[in-house]
């Protein structure tokens, strides 16, 4: 067990863990000329315990309401995932498909259909393919391989430019060797409280279902519910994480040095996996992490934070290389967070831009010089209070508005 912070990356992705299985193939749901799999197949080859979490859009499309249901079953062994249709606002059909999908999960591996989550990414309204699913998953069940993590997080792209992946294997202190692995979709339609994503993770730990779910949404709340592309929350966003066991041993406890550790990596996983979504937003130019400090209250950090992240004017500010710092200021006091105006401190990459609310005095070329780089930081310090929050967030481009016209 490494005590300090280092963790050790593997490949082999959401198959890196032993006992993970998955599979990609086309189906048909995306054009046949853009040769690319559009459904993934991932299975544990033993039993397992699952946590998710879902969008918190009012508007969920019909996988996410069937997994919902289905999370409640003790063992969970599979998911199935589309890309190139969200089968979203698809009625009672939806519904029916995506119970069908996992059907079909259960004919071809034996297994019950409250046994399979499904997921669905691509174009809200369209009902899906259901046949040509089917035909799929029956395909995908005969090339199952414990390789084939690296071909699952390329079927699920959409507008994504590369498959987001990634694995570690760490020690406890038993000298228990444990695998966690993960993969993840996104590009666009990306805000806080989950965002247009979908991520499967998968682990050999040992661990009760109620404790896999509490370590999820602890990870889930430091990652993925702070990101920000567009402020445009899906209506699919999910998170799975499967863990089946295969470390052997007692289960990990919370409260305990090796509960902490797994809790530790799996922050660690989706973290990095988050920072992918946003650096692979659709169109964007620049990396953003906005970190609010000396807020009153957490609530106020946060709102602050995220107000900034998904400010047009701040964005587009960005992109031309502007560090604007009043379109900043002007966010925070519509953002609803306790503010006063003359302790506000603003700084980008440590430079500062504003002290007690007014200019500072550093060159304007220094802070643009910063502003044009890739990636930056933007800290805003409130002077109320210790509580703060960080998002990571993207520019806005002409690139994005050229992607998103249409699909």
């Amino acid at each position: 067990m490494a005590t300090d912070g280092t963790f050790h990356p593997v490949s082999g992705g959401v198959t890196a863990a032993p006992g993970f299985l998955a599979a990609s193939v086309h189906c048909g749901i995306k054009p046949e000329n853009l040769k690319r799999a559009d459904l993934a197949l991932l299975c544990s080859d033993g039993a397992a315990v699952a946590a998710a979490t879902f969008t918190t859009n009012k508007i969920k499309a019909a996988p996410v309401k069937v997994s919902a249901a289905h999370l409640r079953t003790a063992d969970l062994r599979a998911v199935v995932l589309n890309s190139g249709n969200a089968n979203a606002c698809t009625g009672l059909d939806g519904i029916e498909h995506a119970k069908r999908m996992a059907r079909a999960v259960g004919w071809a591996l034996n297994l019950r259909e409250r046994q399979v989550l499904v997921c669905s990414t691509g174009r809200i309204g369209v009902p899906l393919p259901i046949e040509q699913i089917e035909t799929g998953i029956a395909k995908a069940a005969t090339v199952l391989s414990s390789a084939g993590g690296k071909g699952a997080a390329r079927a699920i792209m959409t507008s994504d430019t590369f498959p987001k992946e990634i694995a570690f294997r760490e020690t406890l202190s038993d000298g228990r060797v444990f695998t966690l692995g993960g993969m993840a979709k996104g590009a666009g339609m990306i805000n806080p409280n989950m965002a247009t994503m979908l991520s499967i993770l998968t682990t050999d730990v040992p661990i009760d279902k109620k404790e896999l779910q509490r370590a999820l949404v602890v990870a889930v709340e430091q990652s993925f519910n702070r990101i920000t592309v567009d402020g445009d929350m899906s209506t699919n966003d999910t998170v799975i994480l499967l863990a089946n066991g295969r470390a052997g041993g007692p289960n990990l406890t919370p409260g305990d040095a090796d509960f902490a550790w797994f809790q530790a990596t799996l922050n660690h996983a989706t973290r990095n996996l988050a920072r992918m979504i946003v650096e692979d937003g659709e169109g964007v130019s620049r990396f953003v992490e906005v970190y609010v400090s000396g807020a009153a209250t957490f609530q106020d950090a946060r709102k602050a934070a995220e107000a900034v992240a998904n400010s047009a004017l701040v964005k587009c500010a960005w992109y031309g290389g502007d560090p604007n710092w009043g379109r900043i200021v002007d966010a925070l006091g519509y953002s609803t967070a306790a503010l006063r105006e003359e302790m506000i401190d603003i700084y980008y990459n440590g430079l500062i831009a504003v002290k007690g609310g007014m200019a500072s005095k550093t060159p304007l070329n220094k802070l643009q010089e910063v502003v044009q780089r890739r990636k930056f930081t933007v800290h805003i310090h409130l002077g109320l209070g210790s509580a703060e929050y960080v998002v990571y967030t993207t520019d806005f481009t002409p690139e994005y508005v050229r992607l998103n016209k249409g699909e």
